[in-house]
């Protein structure tokens, strides 16, 4: 593959899901911090994975299958993505028995990846069956089993969260290690499961000092867009540039990958105007979609969306006033507007560094990183200054804006009452609501939503329920096309 070929898929892949095996290793690096967590994934013991959209946690979790499937591993990994639909619809033992059936084909589709070709794992219905076989299989690959499940749970599907962290914890055992990767806002895991003694939780944050952003941005913008820097200016150097872009983004991979592809398209040299130009379109063009976005997929939080918003203008105007990344918020106001802020966390918007940390009028709270992008749209000028630059860059943590509790700053945000029983919305709205869009930047073509809706696919649960033989028998959608218009169902359904 040549650096034009890279250079072309690096900007189409964003999630590790959908990468290739030969592109993983091309596309994907890891920091010092990253290579810690991927040994504890290897390791024993139950872990939970937690991190927003876009962070990492497919990539980590990919990443440790690998070696743990290595020439000189000793144990056998199993790498599942539960992004399956009947695993959000069903609940009790129908949810149990399509769990079961799920593991038992990867295991056995994993065992012949391996060449294991003389051990076929058994079918199982529940739980209990379901641990004695994996107990069974440690024995006979003389190997400890490590199982990694991706998009285990989710903010506002806290039935299907109950279901499977009951089967995490009842298939754990001395020979079998269950890890799973998990959003910010998931609270409940089940009568069974507590999730501080049952498992060791991880946040995917990386490092914000500008070195270790240097070194590791540098390297994936190297991997991805190694043409890029040479349209920088002679007063950007390279690794300045994918530390303010990591830091930008609050090291999210995904919003950086966005925020180079925005960089790309410059025909011009590149200097801090298109800089500007690149973190508003980035705030207008991916975060405030990604909350339209996300909106239909939180079931019950669905209401939640319109204070989130709320907050987010109210939180940046803050920041924005005082030009400062990061802001301390009184931990009042953290717990009335909690799931709120966890939905701005997921989204990117901003991102918990400190726990709890003295406010300088009293009191105490968490202290939150925020974009750059959104924060430029707030600043006064809204125009990014080689000082605006260095500051940003390099601000010491002691310079912070605060929202205390005498502030008006949230004034009027009021939290609407909850959804009950409520479905995911994203299922019965229209196929046209994943055009190509804002939303939904690789959406499918007019002409392929003109296709599926005179074949009768009116909703997107209905081309979600559709086989794979019928939607390749409708004009426009052939086999090559097909993992395209599934990836793109994927990211409209899964968080």
């Amino acid at each position: 593959m040549n650096i034009e070929q890279i250079e072309e898929q690096g900007q189409l892949v964003l999630a590790a899901e959908e990468c290739s095996p030969e592109l993983f290793y091309v596309l994907h690096k890891f920091s010092a911090f990253e290579e810690r967590i991927v040994r504890t994934l290897i390791a024993h013991g139950p872990v939970l994975l937690r991190g927003g959209r876009g962070s990492g946690k497919s990539t980590l979790m990919r990443e440790a299958a690998n070696r743990l499937n290595g020439k000189e591993s000793t144990a056998f990994g199993i790498y599942l993505s539960l992004r399956y639909l009947p695993l959000l619809r069903e609940s009790g033992p129908t949810y149990e028995r399509f769990f079961c059936q799920l593991l038992t084909e990867t295991i056995n589709a994993a065992l012949v990846d391996q060449g294991i070709d003389d051990i076929n794992f058994p079918s199982v219905e529940h739980g209990g069956e379901l641990q004695r076989a994996l107990s069974n299989l440690a024995n006979m690959v003389n190997k400890r089993i490590v199982l990694l499940f991706d998009d285990a749970a989710h903010l506002g599907r806290e039935s299907a969260s109950t279901e499977f962290f009951d089967l995490f914890r009842s298939i754990s055992s001395r020979n079998v290690s269950c890890k799973a990767s998990i959003y910010p806002g998931v609270t409940n895991f089940g009568k069974r499961f507590d999730v501080y003694n049952d498992a060791t939780v991880i946040d995917v944050s990386r490092e914000e000092g500008a070195e270790a952003l240097a070194q590791f941005f540098s390297s994936v913008m190297e991997a991805r867009y190694p043409t890029l820097p040479a349209k920088f200016t002679s007063s950007l150097r390279k690794n300045e540039v994918a530390a303010f872009l990591g830091k930008a983004v609050l090291g999210n991979m995904r919003a950086f990958v966005f925020a180079c592809n925005k960089l790309s398209q410059f025909e011009s040299s590149i200097g801090l105007p298109e800089l500007t130009k690149c973190l508003i379109e980035l705030c207008a063009g991916y975060f405030w979609p990604l909350l339209e976005e996300v909106q239909p997929k939180l079931g019950r939080y669905e209401p939640l969306v319109e204070p989130s918003k709320s907050l987010a203008v109210a939180i940046f105007k803050v920041c924005g006033d005082a030009r400062s990344p990061s802001v301390i918020i009184h931990r009042d106001f953290c717990q009335h507007y909690a799931k709120p802020l966890e939905i701005l966390e997921y989204a990117g918007f901003i991102l918990k560094r400190e726990a709890s940390r003295a406010l300088k009028k009293g009191g105490r709270g968490p202290r939150y990183a925020v974009n750059l992008a959104n924060l430029l749209e707030t600043t006064p000028g809204a125009r990014l200054t080689q000082d605006l630059f260095s500051k940003w860059l390099e601000t010491d943590r002691d310079d912070v804006a605060e929202i205390q509790r005498s502030s008006g700053a949230f004034e009027g945000i009021e939290m609407p009452s909850l959804l009950e029983n409520r479905d995911l919305g994203i299922l019965d709205s229209p196929v046209s609501a994943i055009a190509k869009s804002p939303a939904y930047p690789y959406g499918l073509t007019p002409k392929r939503l003109e296709v599926l809706e005179s074949a009768g696919y009116k909703t997107i649960g209905d081309v979600v329920d559709a086989s794979d033989a019928e939607l390749t028998a409708l004009p426009w959608i052939k086999e090559a096309t097909l993992p395209k218009i599934r990836a793109v169902l994927a990211q409209a359904i899964w968080m």
